[in-house]
């Protein structure tokens, strides 16, 4: 009985070495890591479009190891990997956080670059597209701040390998926002809301100059003032008009186009 209870307790003790190994190896091994492994290893998997696997490695290193050279960097990639990876909102807190504790760094402009990209990106979504809405109709507030995060890298680092791009970006937004201005413009010239109305338009004219929506802005405002009966401020906006586009003013015509929801 003795000689059977020493061998039961040899074979627990070996078992519990034996199940001791792995768990100090593991811990061995986390110990060891560097961060340069880490970062290898995340850059790795962002290379390969594992973005997923990219964030928990990239999370890991800035926990670990939050003050290296690897680490700074992996908040920077940390940004794009969750915006691959369909994470918009953990984009946008990871470019804000990075922009706030970093304002110097020689590659802000891409934190300011790739915040613009996910608000450019929230709409319009793939319904929307199959049904082909008209996006002037929506209030577009991702694209006003795509459009201001576009602007900060084209106004303040011009230089920068993105400028090209937020400027083009910027362009395709100006001319949406304008759209969505004058849809509102026009909605207080049904209502007669005529102040309404010419505030819009005139806020058309000194945010999108260049837009297409510049020479509808024109047209409501002329009407605005007109039947606010603010004769000289339509005559000047009328002289504007007629010396861009070199004709008479066309009247402004209530909006008469079907939507695709109605059936009536």
């Amino acid at each position: 009985m003795v000689a059977s209870g020493l061998l039961r307790g040899t074979v627990l003790a070996l078992s519990l070495a034996l199940l001791a190994v792995p768990s100090c190896r593991t811990r061995h091994a986390v110990k060891d890591t560097s961060p340069e492994m880490l970062y290898r290893k995340a850059h790795q998997s962002l290379n390969s479009y594992d973005f997923q696997n990219a964030i928990k490695t990239y999370e890991a290193l800035t926990a670990r190891f939050p003050f290296t050279d690897q680490a700074r960097q992996a908040r920077l990639d940390l940004i794009y990997a969750y915006y691959r990876a369909g994470e918009a909102e953990s984009a946008t807190d990871a470019a804000d956080t990075f922009i706030r504790e970093n304002p110097t760094h020689p590659r802000v402009d891409y934190a300011w670059y790739v915040k613009g990209l996910v608000d450019f990106e929230r709409t319009p979504n793939k319904i929307e597209r199959m049904f082909h809405v008209d996006m002037a109709d929506r209030a577009p507030a991702s694209a006003r701040k795509a459009f201001a995060s576009f602007r900060t890298v084209v106004e303040q680092f011009p230089k920068s390998e993105y400028a090209h791009d937020a400027h083009k970006r910027m362009i395709f937004l100006r001319n949406r926002l304008a759209d969505y201005d004058i849809h509102v413009a026009k909605y207080y010239m049904k209502r007669g809301a005529y102040v309404a109305a010419s505030q819009r338009a005139k806020g058309v004219l000194e945010q999108y100059d260049g837009a297409p929506a510049v020479r509808s802005a024109l047209v409501i405002l002329i009407a605005a003032y007109d039947r606010l009966d603010l004769k000289d401020l339509a005559n000047q906006a009328r002289q504007v008009y007629e010396a861009n586009y070199g004709s008479e003013v066309e009247h402004l015509k209530p909006a008469t186009r079907k939507r695709w929801w109605k059936f009536w």
